[in-house]
C-alpha cells in the first residue's frame, strides 16, 4: 500500500489538460480560463460622481460659496456643456462628471434656493469623483489560468468582453460493476441492491467541472466488462466502481490488464477506500474506485475531483483542508489515514459515532471529513484537527 499523498501525486500525473473552446460569458461560471482576457473598455469609462450632489468647477470651496445651477447630469443622461466659474450642475450617483467639473459637493452640504446653491459650514471635504480608469484601463488583463468566479465574470463583462477561452469539460465515463446491482427505480432481486454510487459520483464530477456519462452496469463477466470499456471510448477519464479487489468476481483489474492497462498503483493506506486503483488504458486515465458507497464517494472527493480539476487546467489546489476544534474526545487512529464523517459548525467539529463504511446515511448527514494521520493518538475536546468540507 502507498500513502494518500503518494497516490494523489500519481493520480495527478495522469492528468492531460483538455483542449480549449470559446464560450459565451454567460456559460463560463466555474470554467477554467485558458487565455488572458484583455479589457476593451476602461472602468469607469468616464469620470463619474460617487454621490448625489452638485458638480462644481473648483476643487477648493469654502462655507458660504454660491453657485448657479445650470443643468443636470444623471446616469445615462450626461450634461453636454462645459462648466464655467461660479456655475454648478446637479449630479447623481454614477452620472458622468461634466467637462470642467473638479469636485462634487454632496447634496447634504448645500442649501438650494431656486437656481442657486449655498455651501454650508462643516461640509465634507472629499472630492467624490471617481476618475476614468480608476478600476482598470483599456488593455489591462485578467490572467489565466483561473477558475472563473461570479466576480471574475462581472469584471470581464465590464471589460466589454462577451466570450472567453476556457478548457473543455473533461468527459468522465462512470462504470458501475456487479451482478448484484440494479438501477434506481428497478425492482431488485432478493440478493440485489440499488446502484447508487454512480449517481453520487456524477455529482462530484460535475462539481469539479467535468461532464459525467453514466454507462450501463457491467456484469461480473469479462465480456460485459469489455463491452463497458468499449462504450467508454472517447472519454477523458474512465472511473470504474467496484470489482477492483481480489475476490473471484472482481474482474476489473484483469480485464483492464488485458486491454493494456498501465497501472500506477493498487491499494492506498486510507480508511475508507483501501482497494483503489489508478493508471492509463488506451491512452485514457483510469481510476478504479471501491464498490462500497462511502469508500467510493470519499475516494471520489480525494482523488477523482483533483484529477478532473487538473484536466480542466486548474492545478492550483487539490482538496483543501482547514483546521477545526474538536467538540469531544476521539480515540486513537490505526495504521491508515482515516477520513471520518463529521459535522462542522463554525470552527467546531463533531465526529459521527458510527464510521462503518457502508452507512450512507451517516455521510449524507455529514458536512465534513476529519482527517486522521496514521497512528494519530487519542485527541481531547478542544484540540485542533484537520477537516475537509463536503
Amino acid at each position: 500500500m502507498i500513502s494518500v499523498q503518494e497516490a494523489l501525486s500519481q493520480v495527478l500525473a495522469l492528468a492531460a489538460p483538455t483542449a480549449t473552446e470559446v464560450v459565451p460569458l454567460r456559460d463560463s461560471h466555474r470554467r477554467v480560463l485558458a487565455a488572458p482576457v484583455t479589457a476593451k473598455r476602461a472602468q469607469p469609462p468616464f469620470a463619474t460622481s460617487v454621490m448625489d450632489g452638485y458638480a462644481v468647477p473648483t476643487k477648493i470651496v469654502v462655507a458660504g460659496d454660491t453657485f448657479e445651477v445650470v443643468g443636470e447630469s444623471a446616469a445615462g443622461h450626461q450634461f453636454s456643456g462645459e462648466l464655467s466659474v461660479g456655475k454648478a450642475v446637479r449630479i447623481f450617483t454614477g452620472a458622468a462628471v461634466p467637462e470642467g467639473a473638479l469636485r462634487v459637493v454632496i447634496q447634504e452640504d448645500v442649501v438650494r434656493d431656486g437656481s442657486t446653491i449655498h455651501v454650508q459650514p462643516e461640509f465634507d471635504t472629499k472630492l467624490y469623483i471617481r476618475e476614468l480608469g480608476a478600476d482598470f484601463n483599456v488593455s489591462d488583463e485578467l490572467s489565466a489560468p483561473r477558475t472563473l468566479t461570479s466576480a471574475d465574470i462581472t469584471l470581464i463583462a465590464a471589460m466589454n468582453v462577451p466570450e472567453v477561452t476556457v478548457h473543455k469539460r473533461p468527459i468522465v465515463a462512470l462504470i458501475a460493476t456487479g451482478d448484484e446491482l440494479v438501477m434506481p427505480g428497478e425492482t431488485p432481486g432478493s440478493d440485489q441492491i440499488v446502484a447508487s454510487n454512480a449517481l453520487g459520483l456524477a455529482g462530484l464530477v460535475e462539481q469539479a467541472g467535468g461532464n459525467a456519462r453514466i454507462l450501463p452496469i457491467a456484469k461480473d463477466n469479462e465480456g460485459s466488462l469489455h463491452q463497458a470499456f468499449d462504450l467508454a471510448r472517447g472519454a477523458d477519464l474512465i472511473v470504474t466502481i467496484g470489482g477492483a479487489s481480489v475476490g473471484d468476481h472482481d474482474l476489473v483489474g484483469k480485464v483492464a490488464k488485458e486491454r493494456g492497462l498501465e497501472r500506477s498503483f493498487y491499494k492506498v493506506a486510507m480508511r475508507p477506500g483501501k482497494p483503489l486503483m489508478a493508471g492509463r488504458i488506451d491512452g485514457t486515465a483510469l481510476i478504479g474506485l471501491p464498490g462500497n458507497p462511502v469508500s467510493s464517494l470519499v475516494c471520489g472527493k480525494i482523488f477523482m475531483q483533483p484529477l478532473i480539476r487538473a484536466m480542466c487546467g486548474d492545478t492550483s489546489e487539490t482538496t483543501l483542508r482547514r483546521p477545526a476544534t474538536l467538540a469531544h474526545d476521539i480515540r486513537s487512529n490505526g495504521p491508515r489515514e482515516h477520513y471520518m464523517r463529521a459535522t462542522l459548525s463554525g470552527g467546531t467539529v463533531s465526529v459521527a459515532d458510527r464510521q462503518d463504511s457502508g452507512l450512507m446515511s451517516v455521510l449524507a448527514n455529514a458536512n465534513a471529513l476529519v482527517v486522521r494521520p496514521p497512528h494519530d493518538p487519542a485527541r481531547k475536546a478542544g484540540e485542533v484537527v484537520e477537516v475537509i468540507e463536503l
